[in-house]
């Protein structure tokens, strides 16, 4: 082990986020190597001014938009990243210095060993595992398999998995369902699915938390048409919501898909008289890279009165 390779697990050690073996080799490295036993207590310094500091929430907006980058940070990792899950040997190597994976395997094995009993209610209930009637935790959910309108009602069936496939059927003001659709429209990572949701949550857009969903759909999904469903969804809202404005603003100008911003500025035509957003249409007809949002902020400009 040398004095590279623990500058660069440091970190990692001080955070306890080593492997009990390496962390033996650290330790030993440290005793006898003065820098690294300086590095390390500089990092320990760190920590302990890191951790006096005030810890803040992360915005539901900012959290969103995370979950969205890793996602399609994962959506396009190399395809050779798969294939090494089936080697044993590289799970070996990875278990013998991750006691965590090891860990959740076993669970896991454990786990899909068990039976999973259902139960169905009276009609206009739900239909849920009988490990209890509240919905899931986000956090024990691994992800939204196929959402469905139940034709010619307002019942939704909602197929999600933890560790076994598991289905919910509901009404969309049973806030269980709504809390599924949620999660899939947030973090989900398959788009039809996501776009599925954005569409029924849109039936239920004047809910605060939903509306707050959409808005963070339009800025931050990663596929053009679940963008125009949540923009298609706030539209309604544009003069009365000035966050549903600005979100609006934001996507006109920084979208990266012509189409969403076309109606982004079609959706802008009731409130062009607002003072931000006449200010942004002056920016787009004088300089924007597309010619058809130029013509169209000039012309929405031209029939506003002038201002002395």
């Amino acid at each position: 082990m040398n004095c590279d390779w623990v500058k660069a697990n440091i970190t990692l050690y001080v955070y306890d986020e080593l492997a009990d073996d390496s962390r033996y080799e650290l330790e030993q490295h440290v005793a006898r190597c003065g820098g690294c036993a300086a590095e390390l207590e500089t990092m320990r310094a760190f920590r302990k001014t890191m951790s006096a500091a005030p810890q803040l929430e992360p915005t539901p907006n900012l959290l969103a938009a995370s979950r969205m980058r890793l996602q399609e940070a994962l959506e396009t990792a190399e395809q050779q990243r798969g294939w090494r899950l089936l080697d044993p040997m590289a799970w070996l190597r990875q278990m013998k210095f991750s006691p965590a994976l090891a860990a959740v395997l076993l669970i896991i094995g454990f786990a899909g060993g068990i039976g999973t009993a259902w139960r169905i209610v009276p009609r206009g209930g739900s239909t849920i595992a009988s490990g209890g009637g509240m919905a899931p935790a986000e956090a024990s959910i691994a992800g939204i398999r196929e959402i469905t309108q139940l034709p010619g009602s307002d019942q939704v069936e909602i197929k999600y998995d933890t560790t076994v496939p598991r289905k919910l059927e509901g009404s969309l003001n049973d806030r269980r369902i709504q809390q599924l659709l949620l999660f899939a429209a947030r973090n989900n990572y398959n788009p039809g699915v996501r776009q599925n949701s954005v569409d029924l949550l849109s039936q239920r857009p004047d809910e605060a938390h939903i509306r707050q969903t959409l808005e963070s759909s339009l800025l931050y999904d990663t596929n053009p048409g679940v963008r125009l469903k949540a923009l298609e969804s706030l539209a309604p809202y544009v003069t009365e919501d000035t966050r549903v404005r600005d979100a609006m603003l934001q996507a006109l100008q920084n979208d990266t898909n012509p189409g969403v911003r076309a109606e982004a500025i079609h959706f802008l035509g009731p409130v062009r008289a607002d003072g931000s957003v006449r200010r942004v249409l002056r920016k787009l007809a004088s300089e924007d890279r597309s010619e058809f949002i130029q013509q169209q902020a000039s012309r929405m400009l031209a029939s506003l009165p002038e201002i002395d």
